[in-house]
């Protein structure tokens, strides 16, 4: 039996601009890869490429007076509520300068202890010691601050409320759990948040906001020549500098596919391909969310839909196996993996295997390895996904 595994390898590139042809330079990098390391691709390899260069070869950019304007066309004139931003210079600074650019009164509402991805304005454990109740206290800026006097975050050491409200041009800032509590201020909201926001746009418009839009009802279509995402809007972006963002890809699926018969025009070999952002992941000391952008995967080829059907195989082993060992307990393993019934749900062999979508652990992994700075791989390839301990 061989002693390895699944492996994921980073694969350097090149600096990717506007109008590159990305998927040939992705399969040129892998060949390139299998070639330098004499590791041939095989069937079922995957291949992840980071939304960031989709996006950049897609030219897929917007500046703030491009979000300004779409806002503008959307939005009466007046004063405007965003409600649960999350705390990001990032994701988010960019966004409300267009909107703060946009319109005549803004008001800021955050959410707390935490934003929606975990980043704390203050720890839970201070807001317990002071008797406060998240789901029914409100406050003002002034007030918060008398309760809590260091409001910089842990890892960036900045006070986003004082970010946030000289960003806006003196927006007002409110604390609040309630999405309409922003609706004693104005009728006309932009609900912020990302995975929430379906939620938080039906609460809005039960408690009578005049216009509700979330940050995905802005820039579907092109404004100006702008960039756009028409599923997601500005959800996905990124601050490209101080002017612009770049928006999350656009075609996902036609550039997956692209890929894929690219790979297999040139080896005869059928991979998988996925187009991946933020994984899916938490970190466990300081509860900060990794998954800012909507979804870790916006496009990936068929082979990668559905979950793992995975039997766990110390469930099987202290089991049905549990008077075995050596080669009879690895022989006997082998060939319950390779009888399994084709679903698994639901079953007691697969209690503790991972329940999530194979897009999101795949592209969680990727993520994971390319990381977010200067590493220089933003393609990732996987090899052995889907062996199991019955593969030789």
């Amino acid at each position: 039996m061989r002693t390895f595994g699944t492996q994921a390898i980073g694969i350097r590139a090149p600096i990717i601009h506007e109008g590159d042809d990305l998927p040939e330079v992705v399969v040129n990098a892998i060949l390139e890869y299998s070639k330098e390391s004499g590791s041939s691709i095989c069937d079922r390899d995957i291949i992840g490429v980071t939304e960031a260069i989709v996006a950049r070869a897609q030219g897929n950019y917007a500046s703030i007076d491009q979000i300004a304007a779409d806002i503008k066309n959307k939005i009466p004139s007046g004063s405007v509520g965003v409600v649960f931003p999350i705390l990001s210079r990032n994701r988010f600074s960019i966004l409300l300068k267009a909107i703060a650019s946009a319109v005549d009164i803004l008001y800021i509402q955050l959410s707390y202890p935490t934003d929606e991805v975990g980043n704390h304005i203050i720890s839970a454990e201070q807001m317990y010691d002071l008797g406060i109740n998240p789901y029914t206290d409100v406050f003002s800026e002034q007030e918060f601050r008398k309760h809590f006097q260091d409001l910089r975050h842990k890892f960036t050491a900045v006070d986003y409320l004082e970010l946030y409200r000289n960003i806006g041009n003196n927006a007002k800032i409110i604390l609040a759990n309630d999405p309409c509590e922003i609706l004693k201020y104005t009728k006309n909201v932009i609900a912020a948040d990302i995975h929430t926001r379906a939620q938080t746009k039906r609460r809005l418009i039960a408690g009578g906001a005049n216009l509700v839009l979330g940050l995905d009802d802005i820039l579907k279509k092109s404004v100006n020549k702008s960039g756009y995402n028409e599923i997601y809007g500005l959800l996905g972006s990124n601050k490209a500098n101080e002017e612009r963002v770049k928006l999350f890809p656009r075609s996902c699926d036609e550039f997956v596919t692209k890929v894929q018969k690219a790979v297999y025009e040139k080896t005869g070999i059928k991979i998988e391909v996925l187009v991946y952002g933020d994984g899916a992941f938490r970190d466990p000391v300081d509860k900060i969310w990794e998954l800012a952008d909507p979804v870790v995967s916006p496009g990936f080829t068929e082979g990668l839909f559905g979950m793992p059907n995975e039997l766990k195989l110390k469930y099987i082993a202290d089991n049905e196996f549990a008077d075995k060992r050596g080669d009879d307990a690895k022989e006997a393993i082998i060939e319950r993996i390779r009888n399994k019934q084709k679903n698994l749900k639901g079953k007691e062999e697969t209690e503790g295997t991972t329940p999530r979508h194979l897009v999101d652990l795949i592209g969680s992994l990727c993520d994971l390895i390319s990381g977010s700075g200067d590493k220089g791989t933003p393609i990732i390839l996987i090899k052995g996904y889907f062996d199991n301990y019955a593969n030789q």
